[in-house]
């Protein structure tokens, strides 16, 4: 009985020396880390003198490409349907500062697609926010293969 007494006096006190006192008013909750969002604006457009059908939908993507043989890592994405209007088109993306890395390379994609049948598509690399890229970007699909 004794040596129980001793043991659980002891295992009370090692808690006692190992918890941290918190804050007044946060008892138990943690800090929350401070999220700052930025964002990519441009539009997408085309060359040919097609008009855009009702049905179709405009993607664009904001993508981590900076590691070889790997598949780019999707940041932020945005699904435009534009009812009727005509390119060019704005959009916005929006990113999480704090998880760029300047040494990394981004690069936003756009795909034009009705019906599931692809349109148009970025054909080149549109590099965005490191290594002195910018945070617009105007977007020129070429039309798909038919």
């Amino acid at each position: 009985m004794k040596s129980g007494l001793l043991c659980a006096f002891g295992l009370l006190l090692l808690a006692s020396c190992t918890a941290t006192p918190s804050a007044p008013g946060n008892a138990g909750s943690r800090p929350t880390p401070v999220v700052v969002k930025d964002s990519i604006t441009g539009s997408v457009a085309y060359r040919e003198r097609i008009a855009l059908s009702p049905t179709a939908v405009v993607r664009v993507h904001l993508l981590d490409v900076s590691l070889q043989d790997v598949a780019a890592t999707v940041i932020d994405s945005v699904t435009i349907r534009p009812n009727g209007r005509q390119v060019p088109l704005p959009f916005t993306l929006r990113y999480d500062t704090a998880r760029i890395r300047p040494n990394y390379t981004y690069t936003v994609q756009a795909r034009i697609t009705d019906g599931g049948r692809l349109l148009f598509r970025t054909d080149v690399a549109y590099p965005v926010l490191t290594r002195g890229n910018p945070k617009r970007v105007e977007l020129l699909l070429r039309r798909a293969s038919q």
